[in-house]
């Protein structure tokens, strides 16, 4: 097995409120091979780090289909000037946000992420030594 390797694209997505207004939020898009089928949207908020973690799968599909169950959903739109966004609706039961980035910098973090492991070999990058240690430390 291979080491892990990890990518990480920073973006300024779209933070759209409860009344469409739009402000930026400095987020970072993170994919590291030890976790292959997740990627990591972490967002800057008031000097604190939140991170939310969900399948690459549902973000690759969001981004020409809507996609999503339950706590995060992804779904392809067109901003206010016309360009391709794709749409990330995060929910908890501390609140909600939706968030739009371009999607040409998704797809750009899509590919690079295919090229350090192309879809369908995840299961030859997973440690299950590791995973196993993880479920019963």
């Amino acid at each position: 097995m291979e080491a892990p390797v990890s990518l990480t694209r920073a973006l300024t997505l779209e933070l759209i409120d409860s009344e469409g207004e739009v402000r930026p939020l400095q987020a970072e898009l993170r994919y590291d091979s030890h976790d292959p089928y997740a990627v990591a949207a972490c967002f800057d908020t008031a000097g604190t780090s939140v991170c939310w973690v969900f399948g690459r799968d549902l973000l690759a599909g969001g981004v020409f289909s809507p996609t999503g169950d339950g706590d995060v959903h992804v779904w392809p739109c067109l901003d206010s000037h016309g360009r391709a966004v794709t749409i990330i609706e995060l929910t908890s039961p501390e609140g909600e946000a939706l968030m739009q980035a371009q999607s040409s910098e998704v797809c750009d973090f899509l590919r690079r992420s295919e090229a350090l492991v192309p879809s369908g070999s995840e299961a030859m990058h997973v440690n299950m030594d590791h995973v196993v240690a993880q479920l019963l430390g």
